[in-house]
């Protein structure tokens, strides 16, 4: 794995989008575990004091 890790943030004003894009030096699992649980992802983008809080996650396909 490597040790020097991306970051890419990229707004397209003319699309109206963002695009993230992230490496992380972990196991895929954990990173999936870490994108999949509300209670680990809501604490991921908002550290204290700030809180998120997940209102609906479905990643079954054409979920959202």
């Amino acid at each position: 794995m490597s040790k020097n890790v991306t970051f890419d943030f990229v707004i397209n004003k003319k699309n109206n989008t963002i695009k993230i894009s992230r490496e992380f030096a972990a196991n895929i699992s954990l990173v999936w575990e870490a994108h999949t649980n509300s209670e680990i992802l809501d604490k991921w983008w908002a550290p204290k004091p700030w809180k998120a809080r997940t209102k609906y996650m479905n990643f079954t396909e054409g979920g959202s």
